[in-house]
């Protein structure tokens, strides 16, 4: 099949060049009304697809936002975490919405990185996931127009979505204490300065220590990957103490709760278990798990919203916090 282009259409139509890619690229102000409609006639006849390499040559402006998961454990599944399923899924809509394109990375190095932004023309990137280190000061070199999506990084001179999650993880600790609990768990991936996870923990901390009760080691335990909690779920069925656990995500506090039934336990009556996310599956699972709930499309729409404002020079806020809530189902019982 012979491809058309745009100096075919604009032969047919007979027109210029120019006037052809204004219809295109959307400059329709500066065209007639019946030149448009002749012009879209012969592009919908000949199924003519503009070619995205040349525009973002003549443009120099690929349309292209590259959306990195920073991934520093190599075992992380995280292709398959409803999170980030819905958190891409609300980027790209968006991004489609304002005639821009997805391209979505997990890279673990400040090499693969590199080799990112040397081997893509991006108009700007969205960085999930970045701690202080040579990564982060790769990406900051990189001249490339960035967003950051839950980074805690002193004093970046990046932009920055994030969420309560110190209040999130004292939340869910104190409702669990207000329970009767003394004896929580805490479960979470790999903790590490400047993440999510360690702001949540220290949430978990803060509220033990508000209520006199010590911390132990014992009780906290580390996953690979938000989809490994069936080992712990198992292995909390053999301790008589705890009587409570507080998962960092609801994919890891489902398969708590599946670990503890294979094992006999039933939630709550046996082990109370609080998530965090509220994904779709929290209303799903038995028994519906209680969790801490946030906006997760939002957040990915700010950060495209951001980033937009951002190439347009606009001025906007460093960095924009959302809030947090409480979502009470049936997986927590009550021990007063």
């Amino acid at each position: 099949m012979v491809m058309i282009t745009i100096k075919d259409i604009a032969q047919e139509a007979g027109v210029s060049i120019t006037t052809v890619s204004n219809v295109i690229h959307g400059a329709k102000s500066r065209v007639s009304q019946e030149t448009v409609e002749k012009i879209t006639k012969i592009i919908e006849r000949h199924h003519y697809t503009p070619n995205m390499s040349a525009r973002a040559l003549i443009n120099k402006n690929s349309r292209i936002v590259g959306v990195v998961n920073h991934a520093v454990h190599s075992g992380a599944k995280l292709s398959e975490d409803p999170f980030l399923s819905l958190l891409l899924r609300a980027i790209e809509q968006e991004l489609s919405q304002h005639d821009y394109y997805m391209m979505f990375r997990t890279v673990s190095t400040e090499r693969e990185l590199l080799a990112l932004c040397s081997t893509w023309n991006l108009t700007g990137m969205i960085i999930i996931g970045v701690f202080e280190g040579a990564f982060f000061r790769r990406l900051a070199k990189s001249g490339v127009p960035c967003v950051l999506l839950d980074s805690y990084i002193p004093e970046n001179t990046l932009y920055n979505v994030g969420l309560e999650d110190f209040k999130g993880g004292y939340m869910a600790t104190k409702y669990l204490i207000d329970k009767g609990h003394r004896q929580i768990a805490f479960v979470s991936p790999p903790v590490y300065d400047q993440g999510v996870v360690h702001e949540r923990f220290m949430g978990y901390r803060k509220a033990l220590e508000e209520a006199g009760i010590a911390f132990d080691e014992k009780n906290a335990y580390e996953v690979t990957s938000v989809d490994e909690g069936k080992p712990v779920g198992r292995a909390l069925a053999a301790r008589n103490d705890i009587s409570a656990v507080f998962a960092t995500a609801d994919l890891l506090a489902a398969g708590i709760i599946a670990g503890l039934y294979e094992e006999g336990r039933r939630v709550p009556d046996d082990m109370s278990v609080i998530g965090f996310d509220d994904m779709y599956l929290s209303n799903t699972i038995t028994p519906p798990l209680t969790t801490i709930r946030q906006d997760v499309r939002q957040k990915g729409v700010l950060a495209v919203s951001i980033l937009l404002e951002y190439l347009e020079n606009k001025k906007i806020e460093k960095n924009t916090v959302l809030p947090v809530e409480l979502v009470e189902r049936a997986s927590v019982r009550s021990l007063l």
